[in-house]
């Protein structure tokens, strides 16, 4: 077999019939040097597959994790660039080339970091919704810049990079048990450039069995986690972004079914900026906020000098 052109790391734990549909996904790509590495974070049982050439397993013993996984499987990748799959989600058959086309041509400040757009799918199999990543400069700061509408944040799965620049900013932040991409991209653009392709390479699945986004407590702990860790690069950003960041977690927490911990997290974007966080509201909601924010106070003065 030539050397891969692109390493595809799949983390799994406990789900065999949906790691299948990823691994048949990975292995319908339409370029042929591709090398899948397997990340098996300790099922019951092992995960047992069919002898593909294209395929490595590698079995971890304790149960370490999914950034641990997603760590481990970069270090062992053996082509230059590498993606991630996660074993409940599927890749569209163009992935793989349509990212390395883009990073064969693309003119942005090395190194570069290739996302394509994502799209969200309900428990049928149809399309709920298609998230377009921006293209941001080396420098800037993921999910805190200022985007066009029909762009999103949320396509940080469909990331193709350099193994050796993931692995020098320390990879994936292993004392995260949820929020690692958001964490991740961080401390990856500010020192890679990111391009956006507005073309669905990654099918994200709704379905039945456990997520990281079901365990209502390591979210909330781990997005607490993430503001205090990455609160210097938060507060040299206009408050309307911080508050943005923190309505899009209440939203993520209502879409979840957790209302009380959502309107709590509201209450904490509409401190950070009320105006912003009103005007992020569905109307039937914003007449009867308007007329509570005389009693809501504006972050301590350690952000007062936030530009609005």
């Amino acid at each position: 077999m030539p050397s891969p052109r692109l390493s595809i790391i799949i983390p799994t734990h406990n789900r065999p019939q949906l790691l299948r549909r990823a691994i048949r996904s990975a292995l319908a790509q339409t370029i042929s040097n591709i090398e899948i590495v397997v990340v098996d974070d300790e099922s019951k049982p092992p995960v047992a597959l069919p002898d593909y050439p294209q395929v490595k397993v590698i079995r971890l013993s304790p149960n370490q994790g999914g950034a641990a996984a997603r760590n481990i499987g970069a270090k062992a990748a053996n082509a230059r660039w590498i993606t991630y799959l996660d074993d409940d989600d599927e890749l569209m058959p163009q992935m793989a080339q349509v990212s390395l086309e883009e990073i064969a041509k693309t003119t942005s400040t090395e190194p570069v970091g290739i996302l394509s757009a994502l799209a969200e799918l309900d428990s049928q199999g149809h399309i709920r919704k298609v998230h377009t990543p921006p293209t941001l400069p080396k420098g800037k700061h993921f999910c805190l810049e200022e985007i066009n509408r029909n762009q999103s944040f949320a396509s940080k799965q469909t990331l193709v990079i350099e193994r050796q620049v993931l692995l020098s900013i320390g990879g994936f932040d292993e004392s995260f048990t949820s929020r690692v991409h958001t964490e991740l991209f961080l401390r990856l653009n500010p020192v890679c450039s990111l391009v956006g392709l507005p073309i669905v390479t990654y099918r994200l699945y709704a379905h039945e069995g456990p997520r990281v986004s079901s365990n209502l407590e390591r979210r909330q702990q781990n997005f607490h986690r993430l503001l205090k860790k990455h609160q210097a690069v938060f507060l040299k950003y206009p408050r309307r972004r911080y508050a943005d960041f923190v309505f899009n977690h209440a939203y993520m927490l209502r879409r979840n079914g957790y209302h009380m911990a959502a309107f709590k997290a509201l209450g904490q974007a509409l401190k950070i900026h009320p105006l912003q966080t009103v005007a992020r509201l569905g109307s039937p909601y914003k007449s009867r906020l308007l007329k509570q924010l005389s009693f809501i106070r504006p972050m301590p003065s350690s952000a007062s000098t936030h530009r609005s």
